[in-house]
């Protein structure tokens, strides 16, 4: 086949008796092996990180993850126009930064339904939730909503109201008031800050409302009843309390 391949394209072939190269022999002692595995791990990972690849799926369903963790920045540097680097890259959210919104979300879900907060899930992440059950491929954080009388319910938020200070929790995650407006965020960590926005709402005449817009299409009062009462909606891997009729929300 080589051989046919090389007369189409007009290629001049010489066979030698040159051998191939005698393969390394494998190190010897444990220490040897170690410093080997340890090596290819490092040629491995900066691979990865030049040709911007974020997780590898082995063939035993076994994952390598080289994106960003708790430790370090999320993949994403600040966002401008509302359009993150990797869209204008031609890319979706990798997969490491979903992995990390997954988390917060859930952990957050887990402590506002622990004090009794009334909690929604809002905007594009609720169009996630009814088109497919998940984030957005392309979205960088995810939105609740909440009915602001309960905010003092919170541990966590009624530290962050009482004090004006970012507050870490036991799970390393930050709480704080968004430096925007008034509306607070849960970051994945105080490194990496991908996060969960927490918007107050309040009634106002049967329609739900907040002193915080930010201009978004789908930033806009509602009608209480769609909350009266909540269902509860598959999302990131877990059930997160969402309007009523979320499709028609």
């Amino acid at each position: 086949a080589l051989f046919f391949q090389a007369a189409l394209r007009g290629w001049g072939l010489l066979v030698t008796a040159t051998p191939f190269p005698t393969p390394r022999r494998p190190p010897l002692s444990p220490h040897g092996l170690w410093k080997a595995q340890q090596l290819e791990a490092t040629r491995r990972r900066r691979l990865m990180g030049e040709l911007g690849v974020k997780r590898e799926v082995l063939v035993d369903g076994a994952e390598r993850w080289y994106g960003c963790s708790k430790e370090t920045p999320r993949c994403f540097g600040t966002i401008h126009a509302q359009t993150p680097q990797y869209l204008l890259s031609g890319r979706w959210t990798p997969p490491c930064c979903l992995r990390a919104l997954r988390a917060t979300a859930r952990h957050v879900v887990s402590i506002l339904e622990a004090a009794g907060i009334r909690y929604w899930l809002e905007g594009g992440s609720l169009l996630g939730a009814v088109r497919s059950g998940d984030i957005i491929p392309w979205d960088y954080d995810v939105d609740l909503g909440l009915y602001r009388e309960d905010l003092g319910k919170c541990h966590w938020l009624a530290a962050v109201l009482g004090g004006g200070e970012p507050v870490e929790d036991p799970q390393g995650f930050l709480w704080e008031k968004a430096p925007e407006g008034d509306f607070y965020r849960v970051h994945y960590s105080r490194t990496n800050r991908l996060h969960v926005d927490l918007w107050p709402f309040y009634p106002r005449g049967g329609v739900m409302t907040k002193d915080t817009w930010l201009g978004h299409p789908q930033d806009v009062e509602f009608p209480e009843s769609f909350l009266r009462p909540r269902v509860p909606l598959a999302f990131a891997g877990f059930t997160a309390m969402a309007p009523n009729r979320p499709r028609r929300f």
